[in-house]
C-alpha cells in the first residue's frame, strides 16, 4: 500500500512531560518541532524546547488545548505539516484526527474510524463482542432512560460496574455494592460524565472484585501488519487511576502472555487499527481476562515497555505515520528484564490526596544506571491548578523485578522537589509494602492492604529537620539587622519560632566564632554546620547534601522522598485568619467553581456539601464545617477562585429563641 505522507515539521498538540518526550524523539530523527501552549504555560519546559512555539489561548483547556481551530491555525502560521497529539486531550478526538486529515495535515495517530469506535466504550465493547475477544457480561444498549437502565442493573446483580461510555482516568466510574445505591450511582456518574465527557451515555457490566489489570501494547502499520510487544501490570489503582505501571506483569507466564497478546491483536485487526495502541483486560483469580478499552494513543506507561524491549515506541509512530512498515516482526520482539513506573502528582495523600499548587523552585530529577525520568518541569515554573497534577514520571529498569524496585525506591527519594508538595513518600512506601514487592497487589490493593500506611498520615519533621531549617534561618537572619550579634568571644542566642503544616516549635539557636551552630529543640541540641555553598550539612558529626531553598524568610527543605516547608513566624504578626469550624469556608486550591449549593439565610448543618470545586481535573465536595445559617455567599457557579480564598461565611450562633419558640408552636406537619 502506498502511502504518501512526507512530513518535516511536527506540532505537538499537547503540554507537559508528554510534549517533552514526544520533541526529543522528533528532534533525534532530525524533525523541526512546534510546541503549543496557554497563557498559563508560556515559561513551561515544553516552550522551551521546541523550535517555535505559539499560543493558543487562556488557561482554560476548552479555550486552549482542546481548541480545534487554534491548534490547526498554530499548524498553518508555522508551516507543521504533522500533529502529533501525545495523550489525553485531542489524542482520542476523532473529529480533530479527520480535521487534520481535512487541512492536510498528517495525523500522528491511527484511522479515524478506531478513534470514533474504540472512544464508545458502548460500541467498542459491541465490536469485540462480534470479534471474537472475551467481555464482561453486562449492558451496552442504545436505551440510556433510567428506567432501562435500573432494569439491567437488577438483571446484573451486585457488585456492579458503572462506567460513562465516553469515559477515561476513573471519571464517570462507579462501584455500586448495595442495591439502594444504584438510582444515585446513575445520576452521579451521568452528571461526571456529561461534565467530563460532553456524553452522558453509560454501560453496565459485572464487577470483577479484586482484578488484575493487564493492557497489551499493540502496534500496526498501514501495509496490514499487527504485533502486540508484551504486557504491562497496571493493578496498583487508586480511584480507578494508575499510580504504578510494570512490565512484563509477575502475573503473566509465556502462555498467559501468548493468548492475551493474541486477543489484543485480535481486537486491533477488528477495527483495521495502525499506529500505537493499547488494549485492556481484567484478569480474574482463575486466569480469565476480559476485555475493558482499548486506547487509540500512546500510554503514560509506555516507557516501561520501551525500556524492557529497547524500542523508541514515538519513533514507531512516526515512521507508520509516514507509511513505512512496522520495524520488527512479532517474532522479533524480545522482553529483556522488569521495569517499574510511577507517576510523581502534586498532591497530598496526607490531605486525601488534595492537588497541590505552587511555584517549582528546586527541581533535581535523580539519575543513574537503569533511572529513566520523563517529565516537563523547570525551576521557576508554577503549578497551577488548570491541568491535571501528574508532573513526572520516574521509571527504572532492572535485570530483575527486585532489582528495578529497589532502584526506583531510590530514585523517587533522590528526586527532589521544593516548592510544591508530592506524593513521593505515598510511591515509595508502595514499592516497600511486601504485597506489593511478592507481586500479588491488585486492584484493590490500595483500598484494602496499604490502607492504613503511615505514608497516608502527616509526618512530622524530626529534630534535626527543626535544627536544619532553624540553622539556615539564622543565617539568614545574619545578613541583616535581625542577625544574632557578638556577645564576648561567641554569638548570642536566637529564639525562633517556627511552624510546618500547623505544628509549632521554639527553636534556639547559638553559635561560636568558628561558626558552629547549637540548636536546642526540647531537650535536644544538635550540632549544625552549613558548607559555604549551602549544598552540604554537616550535623551532629555526619556529613549530607542539603537541598532546600529559602523564599520570604521560609525554608523548603527536602529528605528522602518529602519535603517540608518550615516557616518562620518569629516575627509574624498573630494569626486571626478563620480555621477549623470557623465558618469560614476556604478554597483549598486555585480552581473553578462548579456549583454552590446553598444561598444567604439557608440554615445548613456541619459535613453538609455546600460548594462544588474542580481543580486539576478533579471534582471537590466543600463542605460545612459547623452547623448555623450562611451569612455570606461571595461566589457563584463559573467563578475562578485563588486558594485560601472566602467563598463564603456561615454564621454559628445559634437559632434564636424566638425562631425556636415559633417552630415549637407549629408542631408537626399535618
Amino acid at each position: 500500500m502506498a502511502v504518501n505522507s512526507a512530513f518535516d515539521k511536527i506540532l505537538i498538540a499537547n503540554r507537559g512531560e508528554i510534549a517533552c518526550r514526544v520533541i526529543r524523539t522528533a528532534r533525534d530523527m532530525g524533525y523541526r518541532t512546534v510546541a503549543v501552549f496557554s497563557d498559563a504555560d508560556r515559561e513551561a519546559l515544553h516552550v522551551a524546547l521546541a523550535d517555535e512555539a505559539v499560543c493558543i489561548g487562556p488557561a482554560t483547556v476548552s479555550q486552549s488545548y482542546l481548541n480545534v481551530d487554534a491548534i490547526l491555525d498554530a499548524a498553518r502560521r508555522t508551516g507543521a505539516n504533522a500533529i502529533h497529539p501525545g495523550y489525553g486531550f485531542m489524542s482520542e478526538n476523532a473529529d480533530f484526527a479527520r480535521a487534520c486529515e481535512a487541512a492536510g495535515i498528517v495525523f500522528i495517530g491511527p484511522p479515524v474510524d478506531a478513534i470514533h469506535l474504540m472512544g464508545s466504550k458502548r460500541l467498542s465493547k459491541i465490536a469485540m463482542q462480534e470479534a471474537g475477544v472475551p467481555c464482561i457480561p453486562g449492558y451496552e444498549g442504545e436505551q440510556q432512560d433510567d428506567a432501562s437502565l435500573m432494569a439491567e442493573a437488577e438483571r446484573i446483580g451486585l457488585p456492579l460496574m458503572i462506567k460513562a461510555s465516553a469515559g477515561g482516568g476513573g471519571r464517570g466510574m462507579r462501584v455500586v455494592t448495595d442495591s439502594a445505591d444504584i438510582a444515585e450511582q446513575l445520576r452521579s456518574a451521568r452528571s461526571e460524565a456529561r461534565n467530563a465527557f460532553g456524553s452522558d451515555e453509560l454501560i453496565l457490566e459485572r464487577a470483577v472484585m479484586r482484578p488484575r489489570h493487564i493492557e497489551i501494547q499493540v502496534f500496526g502499520d498501514r501495509h496490514g501488519n499487527v504485533i502486540h510487544l508484551g504486557e504491562r501490570d497496571c493493578s496498583v489503582q487508586r480511584r480507578h487511576q494508575k499510580v504504578v505501571e510494570e512490565a512484563p506483569s509477575p502475573a503473566v507466564d509465556p502462555a498467559l502472555r501468548e493468548r492475551i497478546g493474541a486477543a489484543a491483536v485480535q481486537a486491533a485487526r477488528a477495527c483495521n487499527y495502525f499506529g500505537a495502541g493499547t488494549v485492556e483486560f481484567l484478569l480474574d483469580a482463575s486466569g480469565d481476562f476480559y476485555f475493558l478499552e482499548m486506547n487509540t494513543r500512546l500510554q503514560v506507561e509506555h516507557p516501561v515497555t520501551e525500556l524492557i524491549t529497547g524500542q523508541d515506541l514515538v519513533a514507531w509512530q512516526i515512521r507508520v505515520a509516514r507509511g513505512e512498515q512496522l520495524p520488527l516482526t512479532q517474532e522479533q520482539v524480545k522482553l529483556d528484564g522488569h521495569a517499574i513506573e510511577v507517576r510523581l502528582y502534586a498532591e497530598d495523600p496526607a490531605a486525601g490526596f488534595l492537588p497541590q499548587t505552587g511555584p517549582v523552585l528546586r527541581w533535581q530529577p535523580a539519575s543513574g544506571d537503569g533511572v529513566r525520568i520523563d517529565h516537563g518541569l523547570r525551576e521557576g515554573y508554577n503549578v497551577g491548578s488548570h491541568y491535571d497534577p501528574m508532573l513526572a514520571k520516574i521509571i527504572a529498569w532492572g535485570d530483575t523485578r527486585d532489582d528495578a524496585r529497589r532502584r526506583l525506591i531510590r530514585a523517587i527519594e533522590d528526586t527532589k522537589l521544593l516548592g510544591v508538595h508530592d506524593n513521593r513518600r505515598f510511591l515509595a512506601a508502595i514499592l516497600r509494602h511486601p504485597v506489593f514487592a511478592d507481586g500479588s497487589a491488585t486492584t484493590a490493593f490500595i483500598g484494602d492492604e496499604f490502607a492504613a500506611d503511615a505514608s497516608l498520615e502527616t509526618i512530622a519533621p524530626t529534630s534535626q529537620d527543626w535544627a536544619v531549617a532553624a540553622a539556615l534561618i539564622s543565617h539568614n537572619y545574619g545578613q541583616t539587622e535581625r542577625g544574632l550579634t557578638s556577645r564576648g568571644g561567641g554569638l548570642a542566642e536566637q529564639r525562633l519560632h517556627l511552624q510546618s503544616d500547623g505544628l509549632k516549635q521554639d527553636v534556639v539557636v547559638g553559635a561560636d566564632e568558628r561558626g558552629k551552630l547549637t540548636v536546642r529543640i526540647n531537650d535536644q541540641a544538635h550540632h549544625v554546620r552549613l558548607s559555604v555553598d549551602q549544598q552540604q550539612v554537616e550535623i551532629d558529626g555526619i556529613l549530607q547534601p542539603l537541598s532546600a531553598t529559602l523564599v520570604a524568610g521560609d525554608v523548603w527543605l527536602a529528605g528522602p522522598g518529602l519535603a517540608w516547608c518550615i516557616e518562620d513566624h518569629t516575627y509574624a504578626a498573630p494569626n486571626v485568619s478563620g480555621g477549623a469550624g470557623s465558618g469560614q469556608i476556604r478554597a483549598p486550591m486555585d480552581g473553578a467553581v462548579l456549583d454552590v449549593m446553598c444561598k444567604e439565610g439557608d440554615t445548613v448543618q456541619k459535613g453538609q456539601v455546600l460548594v462544588l470545586l474542580e481543580a486539576m481535573k478533579i471534582e471537590h465536595s466543600l463542605k460545612a464545617d459547623a452547623d448555623g445559617i450562611v451569612a455570606a455567599v461571595n461566589v457563584s457557579a463559573g467563578d475562578q477562585v485563588k486558594s485560601k480564598q472566602i467563598l463564603l461565611s456561615i454564621s454559628t450562633e445559634a437559632i434564636s429563641t424566638e425562631d425556636s419558640t415559633e417552630l415549637a408552636q407549629e408542631g408537626p406537619a399535618s
